[in-house]
């Protein structure tokens, strides 16, 4: 049902080899209805919603072994004096077994490290928003070559109906293989057209909102929900992290935000990191 135009007010016909607009008004608008075109074919990756986990292991599922690769999980354990939470691995490898305030503890250490200065924050703004207007510059341009192909494709079926109607100077067999092939091409060219377009953001407003943010990450993480948290370290680490047992790998992938960093001269990011 997700492929039937009628979504967007179209009408088709193959028996007659038509495509018309309808009198009635569409349920979504195009660029919706081309993007989960491009999902169902598998042209786009599909964000899957992250599993919650329990608000005690706030790290569980999202902190990795260093040793196998897998996600940590948590667990009470009984003691003589009582009951005991840890992260550890599943199943077999037994190369992480840590408390949860160690484990906890650390990560709140890797937060802090991570936490950027005032100064900094200028420096990430004004580094952001040149990438960002670089990047928009970028997917217009990639959006007038989709669009200049969306035209050619249009023209090419505009001058098979005339070859066809008009002129009859191809058969029926012909005329319906080349629609057919047309119809796929523009169908494709539109899946591409809105896959290129850039979503409309407040980046200044975001990055307002990091301003006041990330230069307390480690605080707050202390303070906040389990929806909050996973939120927040999440913000930092995209891809999780791993912990070997005693300390976390600092080759973790962080956001992108400290990612425009890289070419700053370390120097100034040193002098920013004093102030």
């Amino acid at each position: 049902m997700l492929r039937n135009r009628i979504y967007i007010g179209h009408i088709e016909s193959p028996e007659i080899a038509v495509i018309a607009r309808g009198d009635f008004g569409p349920l979504i608008d195009e660029a919706t209805f081309y993007r989960a075109q491009a999902v169902l074919d598998g042209r786009v990756p599909v964000a899957t919603p992250r599993q919650r986990n329990h608000p005690d292991f706030p790290l569980r599922g999202f902190v990795r072994c260093e040793t196998c690769g897998r996600p940590l999980t948590g667990s009470w354990s009984k003691g003589r004096n009582g009951r005991y939470a840890y992260y550890h691995c599943p199943r077999r490898c037994r190369a992480v077994n840590v408390s949860k305030a160690a484990l906890e503890g650390a990560f709140v250490d890797e937060l802090a490290l991570l936490q950027p200065t005032p100064g900094y924050m200028r420096l990430v703004k004004d580094r952001v928003l040149c990438v960002w207007e670089q990047e928009c510059a970028a997917a217009r341009h990639r959006t007038a070559e989709q669009d200049r192909r969306l035209k050619a494709v249009r023209l090419k079926l505009d001058r098979l109906d005339e070859a066809f109607l008009y002129s009859e100077s191809i058969d029926l067999d012909t005329y319906g293989r080349q629609r057919d092939k047309l119809r796929e091409e523009l169908t494709l060219s539109k899946i591409d057209y809105h896959t290129e377009a850039v979503e409309e953001l407040d980046v200044e407003g975001i990055l307002a909102f990091a301003e006041r943010i990330l230069p307390r990450a480690a605080d707050l993480w202390v303070q906040a929900s389990l929806d909050y948290r996973q939120r927040l370290q999440e913000l930092f680490f995209p891809e999780g992290i791993a912990f070997d047992g005693f300390r976390f790998n600092r080759t973790a992938v962080t956001a992108l935000l400290f990612r425009y960093l890289e070419p700053v001269e370390q120097a100034e990011l040193n002098n920013l990191r004093r102030r």
